[in-house]
C-alpha cells in the first residue's frame, strides 16, 4: 500500500445480530489507520447469512459503488477473510481494489516484523493466505486453452503457470518452515536452559494495545537503571511483534524473567496465529501469565475472550494468572487496587507497580522457605552463598558463629540443613 495516499470505504455485514459488530468495525478502521490508510465512508449491512457470491448483497454492492465514486475513495476494505471467488466477483463488479481483514492484518504485521523469525513467520501467512487465491487470477486464462479428450495434451497457459506458481509457493513455504523449525529448537534449547536456572518465567498476554510493553519498561525502570533494556512502545495497534525477554532482578537476590507476546486482535487469522506459534509457546511454559487489559476500553471483557481463546488455541492451560486492568486513570475505577488474582494500575503514571511486584512475588517464589542459620565461622563460604541466592532478612554476629535470618529456595535447604536452628 502506498503510505497515505490511500482512502478507503469499509464495509461489514453484521450477521444475525452480533453483539461485538461495531467494535469490530472500529477497529477495522484502527487497523487501517495503522497503515495510514484514511477511512472516508463506513457501510454496513444486517444479514442472517453473509451473501456467498459477493459477501453482501446485490443492492449493497451498487451502494458501494455510489460512495466509492462520491468519496473519491480508492479501496474497499471488507471485515471479513473473503474467499477467492468474493474478492474476484468483487472485483469485477466495483472495478478497484478489494482487501479484506486478514490482508489487512498481515500487512501491518508486514510491515512491523523487525526480526528474521518474525518476517519468516509474516511471510509463511501470507503465502498460506494467496494459495487458494491463486486459482481467481489464472482461472480466466485457463478456460481459454480447451480440455478435449486427450488428457493434459490441451493445457490452458493459465493452468499451467498455475500450478507454476504454486508449487513455488508451497517449496518457498516448505523452506521457511524448515529455517523456523530451526529458530524453534533454538529458542527450546533457551528454554530449557531457564528451567535448569530455574529462574521463574512470568509472561505478558494481551489484547494488542493494552499497555504489556508499558509494564515491561515502568518494571524495569522500577527495578534497573540500564535504560538500554527498555522495549519499543507506541499507542498503536501491534507496536511489537519479537517477543522480548527481559530480566528483573529485585532488591532481595530474587529475579525473575519477563517476556512480552505479540498483541491480539479479533478474528486474528489462523495462519497467523498458526505461524507465531512458537513465539506464543512463550507463553505456554511460564511460570505465570499477566493478561494485560484496557481497563478504560467498554469492550474490555470481549477482548479478554479472544486473549483467552488464542491462547488455549496455542495449547496454552492452566497457567496461573493475574489479571492486570491496566490504563485506569482513564476508567472510573479507583487504583492502585487489588483483589484477589486481579490488580488496577496505571502504567504510565507508575501507580500500582509495587503491588504488581508483590503479587508477582508471592505466586513464583512460593518455593522459598523462611529459616534461621547459625553457622560456624569457619564455613564463611557457607554465609557467602546465602548472601548471593537467599533473600537475607537479618545478619547477627554471636559468639557460637552468624545468625542468618532468610529466605532459603527449598532446592538449597540441604546445604545449609545441618546448621538451622
Amino acid at each position: 500500500m502506498d503510505e497515505l495516499l490511500e482512502k478507503a470505504i469499509l464495509v461489514g455485514v453484521n450477521v444475525k445480530h452480533d453483539p461485538h459488530f461495531d467494535y469490530s468495525i472500529e477497529e477495522l478502521g484502527n487497523l487501517a489507520e495503522a497503515l495510514n490508510v484514511e477511512v472516508v465512508g463506513t457501510i454496513t449491512q444486517n444479514l442472517d447469512r453473509v451473501t456467498a457470491s459477493h459477501y453482501i448483497g446485490t443492492g449493497k454492492t451498487e451502494e458501494v459503488k455510489n460512495l466509492y465514486a462520491a468519496m473519491d475513495a480508492n479501496l474497499v476494505i471488507f471485515d471479513a477473510e473473503l474467499s477467492p471467488a468474493q474478492i474476484r466477483n468483487l472485483e469485477e463488479d466495483l472495478d478497484c481494489k478489494i482487501i479484506d481483514r486478514t490482508m489487512l492484518i498481515l500487512d501491518i504485521f508486514a510491515r512491523r516484523a523487525k526480526t528474521k523469525e518474525a518476517q519468516m513467520q509474516v511471510e509463511i501467512a501470507q503465502l498460506q493466505y494467496m494459495l487458494p487465491r491463486l486459482v481467481g487470477m489464472y482461472n480466466s486464462l485457463s478456460r481459454q486453452g480447451g480440455g478435449t479428450g486427450g488428457g493434459f495434451a490441451n493445457r490452458g497457459a493459465g493452468e499451467t503457470k498455475l500450478e507454476l506458481d504454486r508449487r513455488k509457493i508451497e517449496e518457498q513455504i516448505t523452506k521457511i518452515r524448515r529455517d523456523l523449525e530451526a529458530i524453534k529448537d533454538q529458542r527450546e534449547t533457551q528454554r530449557k536452559q531457564r528451567r535448569k536456572n530455574s529462574v521463574p518465567v512470568v509472561s505478558l498476554v494481551g489484547y494488542t494495545n493494552a499497555g504489556k510493553s508499558t509494564i515491561m519498561n515502568q518494571l524495569l525502570a522500577k527495578t534497573s537503571d540500564e535504560e538500554h533494556k527498555q522495549v519499543f512502545e507506541k499507542d498503536m495497534l501491534f507496536a511489537t511483534l519479537e517477543t522480548s525477554v527481559r530480566q528483573i532482578d529485585l532488591e532481595d537476590n530474587k529475579n525473575f524473567l519477563l517476556t512480552d507476546t505479540v498483541g491480539f486482535v479479533s478474528k486474528l487469522p489462523h495462519h497467523l496465529v498458526k505461524a507465531f506459534r512458537s513465539t506464543l509457546e512463550e507463553a505456554r511454559d511460564a511460570d505465570l501469565l499477566l493478561h494485560v487489559v484496557d481497563a478504560s476500553n467498554e469492550d474490555r471483557d470481549y477482548m479478554m475472550e479472544v486473549t483467552n481463546k488464542t491462547l488455549q488455541d496455542v495449547g496454552v492451560k492452566e497457567v496461573p494468572t493475574i489479571y492486570v486492568y491496566n490504563k485506569s486513570d482513564r476508567a472510573d475505577a479507583p487504583y492502585p487496587h487489588v483483589n484477589n488474582n486481579s490488580i488496577w494500575i496505571s502504567a504510565k503514571e507508575g501507580a500500582g507497580l509495587d503491588e504488581l511486584l508483590e503479587m508477582i512475588k508471592k505466586e513464583v517464589f512460593d518455593d522459598y522457605e523462611l529459616l534461621e542459620m547459625c553457622i560456624p565461622y569457619e564455613r564463611g563460604d557457607l554465609v557467602s552463598f546465602l548472601n548471593e541466592k537467599a533473600a537475607i532478612k537479618e545478619t547477627k554476629y554471636e559468639e557460637e558463629g552468624t545468625y542468618v535470618r532468610a529466605e532459603v529456595k527449598l532446592e538449597h535447604k540441604q546445604k545449609i540443613e545441618e546448621f538451622i536452628v
